[in-house]
């Protein structure tokens, strides 16, 4: 890990920024551009700034030379245990500090566009005006795999839906570039004679469609899932030109292999894991004996085709699935219950309509041609988000859990990776460990109290699970944070309305738990200066105080005193009001970690 080591911040400043572009994001539901510095000194090497997209300069691009103001600070921890751990992210990628731009961006040094970062923003631009702005979003992703373009209530519809993974480029996408570029050379070299009789084409189409699924990862971005589907699919390619069975778990172990040489971070990421586990489940299945007779295709009738065709969508979306849920369930708290229903209709709907509608208005345009086939791919992809929505909004359609048990996860991976490698009987066994995770997952307690790391954001989880939060005005991030943590699926409610509560302007104060044992809180919400005899009396009174300020010494608390001083060292806190007490630290999730806490 030490070679991976970059110099970071270790405190907020205000400070002139300069240095040379690396990489551009648009995240379009908030209006800002994220832009990724080669940060001169005495900057860490990487920096990343954020600004206003009105206040970009037209010939800001990757390779430019820029300078702007910006306020600049450490890469955040994660917010609560368990939550997204931005912080060991951009230590790997050796991102030393992010902030947000505070004045004008000034261009120092021009660049040709060149360069698949240019081509990618040529393309994102092209999209954008050739469509609305709610699908353009989506049809930015399917081409560039920018998923910040995508609008933010769409993006929360698909993850609702189960059909996050199509705003990720991965197997489906690369699988449908490379088999059009295959069929399309096929198609285009037999119309020789004299090509088709002197060179094996399936060998000269597979090459073809090797460089469009090369050409395409890189145009992408070369994201972990995009690498992992790009290797997955040249070692088919292969296992064709030489006559071998083409697709095995041998086949996903090598692309783990490969990707993990190059970025061994990713192996405790989302995206790996998901993106692996998918494609181990759906070639266990389809290499299982039970798999192969019901699945594979033979010489019946139409209606027995049809029916054994949508058997086989049936069931690659349970697996699916199946391998997904506890991996969504683990990394977001949450997992879509109707995806496989959702994704029967809307996996053919992208790969058979909206993918080669959209590519095929991209190279009509280059001869003035392209509208119909836009207009072809706004309506596909209107239905595609019709979907989404409809299928977000149905009772039930999200499942909640809150932060899971480490050892419950590892059970239910070894349980699945025990079903998936054995080919006898023998791999039954692996419902066992997989089943007594999916209980200590079930039976994961849900937090009494919530504590952010700087103190600012606090919330009281009701009986009923509805989060009750001390700042009723906080930020979107921090309430779907706070909401998801306590597994509740809906827009936390203020700490006010809480029976036996009662705040000011200053503090708030509320009593916890239940008949058996009460809590007094005392919650610090103001940055104005309080009398201290009054303060250190409320303090005496109430069993646990928190406050993102530094509490003076007379403050002392029955049980648990969490001022700024305390979280600097624990981090965020989830606090279960047991017997005994316990807490769940960040702290004590990151251990001594290099990001970790105070590092």
């Amino acid at each position: 890990m030490g070679r991976r080591a970059a110099p970071r911040l270790d405190r907020p400043v205000v400070t002139m920024v300069s240095g040379t572009v690396e990489r551009i994001d648009y995240l379009a539901a908030k209006g800002t551009v994220r832009l990724t510095l080669r940060a001169d000194a005495p900057l860490p090497p990487r920096v990343r700034v954020t600004i206003d997209e009105e206040d970009q300069p037209p010939d800001l691009a990757p390779g430019a030379a820029m300078t702007t103001r910006a306020r600049l600070a450490p890469p955040p921890a994660m917010a609560l245990p368990g939550t997204y751990d931005f912080a060991r992210d951009a230590w790997f990628r050796g991102i030393g500090g992010v902030g947000k731009a505070l004045g004008p961006v000034t261009v120092t040094r021009p660049v040709d566009a060149t360069g698949f970062e240019q081509a990618r923003n040529a393309l994102r631009g092209h999209i954008a005006t050739s469509l609305p702005e709610r699908p353009a979003g989506i049809a930015i992703a399917l081409a560039t795999g920018d998923q910040n373009s995508v609008d933010a209530e769409d993006a929360e519809a698909m993850r609702r839906s189960g059909l996050t993974h199509l705003l990720s480029v991965s197997g489906l996408h690369i699988a449908a570039v490379v088999a059009v570029a295959m069929w399309l050379a096929l198609k285009l070299l037999a119309l020789s004679e004299r090509l088709a009789l002197r060179f094996n084409l399936v060998l000269v189409a597979a090459g073809v469609g090797a460089a469009a699924g090369v050409g395409y990862t890189l145009l992408t971005g070369a994201q972990v899932p995009t690498v992992r589907s790009c290797i997955a699919a040249l070692l088919v390619l292969a296992g064709i030109a030489l006559g071998r069975e083409a697709i095995s778990i041998r086949l996903i172990a090598v692309g783990a292999i490969v990707v993990l040489l190059f970025r061994p971070e990713a192996l405790a990421g989302a995206s790996f894991q998901m993106s692996f586990a998918a494609v181990t489940a759906l070639v266990a299945l389809y290499s299982s004996r039970w798999g192969r007779r019901m699945l594979e295709r033979r010489d019946e009738g139409s209606f027995a085709r049809i029916g054994r065709a949508l058997l086989a969508m049936v069931l690659t979306g349970l697996a699916v699935e199946a391998a997904l849920i506890p991996m969504a369930l683990y990394h977001f708290h949450r997992a879509g219950l109707y995806g496989v229903a959702a994704n029967i209709a809307a996996i053919p709907l992208t790969t058979f309509v909206i993918m080669p509608a959209e590519a095929g208005a991209l190279l009509l345009d280059s001869i003035g041609l392209g509208k119909p086939l836009w207009w072809v791919t706004d309506v596909a992809l209107g239905a595609l988000l019709g979907l989404a929505h409809w299928v977000a909004s149905a009772r039930g359609a999200v499942a909640m859990l809150p932060s899971m048990p480490g050892w419950a996860f590892g059970t239910i991976i070894a349980g699945g990776l025990w079903l998936c490698l054995w080919t006898s009987r023998m791999r039954l066994l692996g419902l066992v460990p997989a089943l007594i995770g999916a209980i200590g997952a079930a039976t994961a307690p849900t937090p009494d109290l919530l504590i952010t790391g700087d103190g600012r954001h606090l919330a009281v989880v009701r009986a009923d699970g509805t989060p009750m939060l001390l700042r009723e005005r906080s930020g979107d991030y921090i309430r779907s944070v706070l909401a998801e943590s306590a597994a509740f699926d809906g827009d936390p409610l203020p700490l006010g309305d809480l029976p036996g509560s009662d705040c000011s302007r200053d503090a708030c104060v509320a009593e916890l738990g239940d008949a058996g044992r009460r809590w007094r809180l005392l919650a610090i919400r103001s940055s104005q200066r309080i009398d201290w005899a009054a303060l250190t009396r409320a303090c005496a009174a109430a069993d646990i105080a928190v406050a993102d300020r530094r509490l003076p010494r007379g403050c002392t608390p029955r049980w648990l005193k969490l001022d700024r001083a305390a979280l600097a060292q624990s981090g965020g806190v989830a606090i279960f009001l047991d017997d005994p007490p316990r807490l769940d630290t960040v702290a004590d999730r990151v251990g001594d970690h290099p990001w970790g806490i105070g590092r």
